[in-house]
């Protein structure tokens, strides 16, 4: 099951100790959301990832593979 959550907009969310997700705006039906995260920690919208499922690598430039 998944957590649901109502937020407005400037409201935040922290998931673990150093990502924080930001709802930067709401736009008819569109929510913007800013996320705030260290380079290390990947963030991909799932309509990116392979149809395997996996993730997607990065190179040592921070590029996806």
């Amino acid at each position: 099951m998944a957590l649901i959550l109502c937020r407005k907009v400037g409201e935040k969310v922290v998931i673990g100790d150093n990502v924080v997700v930001t709802v930067a705006e709401i736009d008819r039906g569109k929510v913007r959301l800013a996320f705030d995260a260290p380079r290390d920690v990947p963030i991909w919208r799932t309509e990116l990832l392979p149809p395997c499922g996996g993730v997607p690598t990065r190179d040592a430039t921070g590029d996806a593979k």
